[in-house]
């Protein structure tokens, strides 16, 4: 068993303009019926969220069941994993090589993940980190990496939505839109 989430994260917003953008985003929730204003005990991990609204189905793409949860709007500097797991690679934002951290046969690449580990952790406390490519050795900037499975993303705002059915194609633009256009990406995960 479990708990699923899926986080829709905006990638461009900025410590300053998050919680703005945290309130346009609910806003939009609300005015389509897809999470109620009011705050409940209905999420994990935390004192408080918006539950279900009476239209909630407009963000999935099927009804295959009712969320049992809500969700959960996350301000500053956060980085947003995708729960259990690892990713097996990131790819460079300048060359597109990948940087594998395990074998086929999941065996760990000795050595691989150490300039990551170290740049999440900068990038946690500052904001800032960037990561040497194996490839072509430029520097690139961490969030700009890709990874696998959309295993991490890296920003200040993030929508995340506790025990719901898969998110539509439709949603995820919407809700970019509700940002002000803003480039998103949805991270889907287990604990």
């Amino acid at each position: 068993m479990g708990n699923y989430f899926q986080t829709v994260v905006d990638l461009d917003a900025t410590h300053a303009d998050a919680r703005t953008l945290a309130e346009s985003g609910l806003d939009w929730l609300v005015s389509e019926g897809i999470v109620r204003a009011e705050l409940t005990d209905c999420v994990l991990g935390a004192p408080s969220g918006h539950p279900p609204g009476p239209s909630w189905a407009k963000a999935v793409g099927q009804e295959d069941w009712e969320p049992s949860d809500g969700l959960r709007i996350e301000t500053g500097r956060t980085v947003f994993t995708c729960g259990q797991g690892e990713p097996m690679f990131a790819v460079c934002p300048h060359c597109a090589g990948r940087a594998d951290f395990y074998t086929d046969r999941l065996e760990e690449i000795e050595g691989t993940w150490e300039p990551f580990g170290a740049a999440i952790s900068d990038w946690s406390d500052t904001g800032s980190a960037a990561v040497a490519c194996p490839h072509c050795r430029r520097p690139g900037d961490l969030p700009a990496w890709t990874w696998s499975d959309d295993y991490f993303a890296f920003g200040y705002l993030g929508f995340e939505f506790w025990d719901w059915p898969d998110f539509s194609p439709g949603f995820i633009e919407g809700l970019s839109r509700a940002l002000g256009g803003h480039r998103t990406v949805l991270l889907a995960g287990k604990l």
